[in-house]
């Protein structure tokens, strides 16, 4: 049955759940209050890098069934469901700022004539449903049923569209019979495995499962250090891991540590929540330390491969927090090109597609056209982040661009005896340097 759906918000997670249920048919509008998002979208242009995602806009706009627009009021008035999902930045306390949920909630219910259901898109700290439902209450201009539901996304970025599409499962928090039909009708056409639950817990299998997903992270990363510290070799520690199904071999690659906007912001706000609840959550805390440690040990690895920083150039190769996304947000490399400027080195970096963004954060650093580019000249090579285009460096025209053949990787990309053969100091994670 198609659906008159509105999303609220236009970002990563709107865009991406606006796009993809046009493609199911629906008739979906995208409401977003940055102006020139707005204008880039509707020329095509997508404010994200994300595979696949150009194409699904384009086809679903040509065919009538997606809109973009800045009109919130007149999207509500348009649509029988509300997604909200905007952005719940951290605070600097790691809470998440619910600003935008309160406010948008507020316009729903002043432009509201009939039934809708409003659902929690964003992530968001448990309970908020229930804040969410009274402030609709409290600002409804007359007495008009709705319902409050809360449908939390696991989308990856670099496979978001395939996450959406073909997901897991799909979980839906509601409080009546009439909200799980309309969000079962919506989400039956993926053939996945539906779970209902009340809102609390829905709004709480978020926050778990990025949490547990950031454990298992910073535990691989902990055990990298012993492994560094007793010979023994990470990878093939991992691989005898994850072959007990009850582990798994997913989220068990040793390097500099999570970043991104989900793990960390998530994180931080699930130990608030717990604090607020009144549970001390030591294990997530151990998790953020851990995580942070990481990338100063990475840090050190540079420094001790270099023995002096000041004046060096250093090759950096990614600054995305992981491939196939523009994305930088909590990036590893931010921190770790920040030190090495503060040691006095030079910076030349290379990405396939988050230099733009980055220029903006780190104007001080060279941005060059190819992995090539950044080596030539420089005296160390730096692997942040695994693009599969740095599996296929020519390294033996890389040794021939580096002052001195050393690389420093912290994706454990490369084979460790095969660089060394060519002749590279090779320096990984969680194996014998």
């Amino acid at each position: 049955m198609v659906k008159r759906v509105c999303v609220v918000g236009s970002g990563y997670v709107g865009l991406v759940t606006g796009s993809c249920l046009a493609d199911l048919g629906n008739n979906v509008i995208c409401v977003d209050n940055d102006k020139k998002k707005i204008e880039m979208l509707n020329k095509f242009k997508m404010p994200i890098y994300e595979p696949g995602l150009e194409d699904v806009v384009k086809r679903n706009v040509e065919a009538g069934r997606l809109f973009f627009t800045t009109d919130l009021k007149d999207s509500v008035k348009k649509s029988e469901v509300i997604f909200i999902a905007v952005g719940t930045p951290p605070k600097a306390n790691g809470e998440a700022d619910l600003s935008c949920i309160e406010d948008v909630s507020k316009q729903i219910a002043l432009n509201m004539d009939e039934y809708r259901l409003i659902v929690d898109k964003s992530t968001v700290p448990v309970q908020t449903g229930q804040r969410v439902k009274e402030t609709i209450t409290r600002n409804l201009k007359k007495d008009i049923e709705f319902d409050v539901a809360s449908n939390p996304e696991f989308l990856k970025e670099g496979s978001a569209i395939n996450d959406f599409t073909r997901p897991d499962r799909i979980v839906i928090g509601v409080e009546t019979e009439r909200a799980a039909v309309i969000l079962k009708e919506i989400y039956n056409p993926f053939n996945s495995p539906i779970i209902t639950t009340d809102i609390q817990s829905a709004e709480l299998i978020k926050h778990a499962a990025n949490s547990f997903l950031a454990t298992k992270v910073s535990f691989v990363n902990a055990l990298s250090v012993i492994c560094e510290l007793t010979g023994a070799d990470v990878d093939k520690v991992t691989e005898g891991m994850g072959m007990d199904k009850r582990i798994g071999s997913s989220f068990l690659n040793a390097g500099v540590g999570f970043g991104g906007f989900c793990f960390p912001k998530d994180l931080a706000a699930f130990i608030k929540i717990s604090e607020k609840l009144g549970y001390d959550f030591k294990l997530l805390k151990a998790v953020e330390e851990i995580n942070k440690k990481q990338k100063d040990r990475f840090i050190k690895k540079i420094e001790d491969a270099l023995w002096n920083i000041k004046d060096k150039t250093i090759a950096v190769l990614g600054l995305s927090f992981k491939p196939n996304t523009d994305d930088i947000r909590f990036a590893p490399s931010i921190d770790i090109i920040k030190a090495l400027l503060r040691d006095g080195a030079g910076i030349r970096a290379y990405d396939p597609y988050a230099m733009d963004k980055m220029s903006q954060v780190l104007p001080e650093v060279k941005y060059c056209q190819s992995s090539y580019e950044a080596a030539d000249g420089a005296d160390a090579l730096v692997i942040v982040t695994e693009w599969s285009e740095f599996k296929e460096l020519d390294f033996v025209k890389i040794k021939g661009l580096l002052n001195d053949a050393i690389l420093i990787d912290g994706r454990n990309m490369y084979d460790p005896d095969s660089m060394r053969r060519l002749g590279f100091k090779y320096v990984c994670i969680g194996k014998k340097s």
